[in-house]
């Protein structure tokens, strides 16, 4: 499920076969379930194995995730890499590869039709919505699996959703304009002067959409993912997944190298805030602390609170700098669960979203435990409030309301914070 793996079939068409194995850190990644919905949501064209008990990891004496292992039609192991690779630096090992199987006669370029299996609840009228947004009546949903945007307004008390303009082709791409495209878009928020911001995920580009006329702008960020230092220099960033926005100041939660960014909207500067880049729960100043892949920011009152997702924690950075950052609850890269408590006793698994009520609590979407949890943040109590949603990504607080990206359930959920009913948003096209 890889890009780069995905590059790869592209260039090499039917003379590889690539096979993602899945060897899952976190319990909900072992169940073939989710993993089937996963392939599903981004886009895999191969078939993929659920190594639920590390059998193949063992085997190949696998050490890392990511990790790839290149067999030669005979069969054999002819070289591994361990850690993240680009497509350009293993396109010569391969051809080099190709070129002897050809010579020797083994090489079978034949294509293979893998028929996928259907999700386990089939998209609708929204596909994989990562997360979503509201002010006031309005509403913001990322439709990211269709490519798109639904913007609308809130009716019947804020259970039904009336669509005013779907913003993006529907196909995956990077265009602005009057008939702008995305590719796989999550954060979303409003902004001043009817602008909604959001964190184009898979074009790693942070993108601005005026609510008016619903023409698309590129206010940050190349089209490419943030590799090398020449990259950096021409502006490219990697996977931003959630935006806040804060007058003139949007931070972004920029997971694909686990720091917080913010872009000056003054300006248009966009630089890292906080965060070196190593993947670890570190606390410490915005210049020595470390994240593990952010997905999840939420302003609070004093500080940015944020959804830790690889170290199933909860962050809170301060605003100002030099700044620091603090674990709220969560202890470690490999400390999951679904534990309520106080303190270091709590565990998450893989939270993605958050949001803070009136009163200060804050609201988290535990993703893998397919559950919404409530923080206290004084006492760092936190307790479950809502189970059984479907690995939800993103949530907003409007009044009594919350509305949830249910991710897998194509939906997003409505929830009466005093009753707690839990009922599918309509939406009227």
């Amino acid at each position: 499920m890889l890009p780069q793996l995905r590059e790869l079939e592209q260039r090499f068409g039917d003379a590889i076969a690539v096979v993602g194995v899945l060897s899952g850190k976190y319990t909900a990644e072992r169940v073939t379930a989710r993993i089937r919905d996963a392939s599903i949501r981004l886009d895999a064209v191969h078939p993929v194995l659920n190594d639920r008990q590390f059998r193949v990891w063992r085997a190949y004496a696998v050490r890392a995730w990511p990790t790839l292992v290149a067999i030669d039609p005979k069969g054999a192991v002819i070289g591994m890499s361990a850690g993240e690779f680009t497509a350009d630096g293993v396109t010569p090992f391969v051809e080099r590869v190709l070129g002897e199987a050809r010579v020797s006669g083994v090489l079978r370029e034949e294509s293979m039709h893998l028929a996928a299996d259907p999700p386990t609840i089939p998209p609708n009228l929204l596909a994989f919505p990562g997360k979503v947004a509201v002010r006031d009546d309005r509403i913001a949903i990322a439709d990211s699996g269709h490519h798109r945007l639904l913007l609308g307004r809130l009716e019947d008390d804020g259970n039904r959703m009336r669509v005013e303009r779907a913003v993006g082709s529907g196909v995956a791409g990077f265009v602005d304009g009057d008939t702008g495209a995305f590719r796989y878009p999550q954060g979303v928020a409003f902004g001043a002067s009817d602008t909604l911001y959001v964190a184009d995920t898979g074009n790693h580009a942070i993108r601005a959409v005026s609510l008016t006329d619903g023409s698309v702008r590129t206010i940050a960020g190349t089209g490419g993912q943030l590799r090398t230092a020449r990259d950096r220099a021409a502006g490219a960033m990697s996977s931003p997944w959630d935006i806040a926005f804060d007058g003139e100041m949007l931070y972004i939660a920029m997971a694909g190298i686990h720091q917080l960014w913010t872009l000056d909207l003054r300006g248009g500067m966009a630089a890292p805030f906080a965060g070196t880049g190593a993947e670890e729960l570190h606390d410490g100043t915005h210049g020595e602390a470390a994240l593990a892949q952010p997905m999840g920011v939420a302003l609070a009152r004093d500080a940015l609170l944020v959804a830790d997702a690889e170290s199933s924690a909860v962050r809170e950075v301060d605003l100002g700098t030099p700044g620091a950052v603090r674990t709220v609850v969560g202890t470690g890269l490999f400390d999951f669960g679904h534990v309520d408590g106080v303190g270091d006793r709590v565990r998450l698994q893989h939270p993605q979203g958050l949001a803070v009520a009136d009163d200060g609590r804050v609201l988290v979407c535990d993703s893998y435990n397919d559950s919404l949890r409530w923080l206290d943040r004084a006492t760092r109590e936190v307790s479950t409030w809502i189970d059984g949603l479907h690995e939800p990504g993103g949530l907003a607080i409007g009044g009594r309301r919350v509305y949830v990206a249910d991710t897998n359930a194509h939906r997003v959920a409505v929830i009466d914070i005093g009753s707690t009913e839990v009922r599918p948003l309509v939406i009227v096209e």
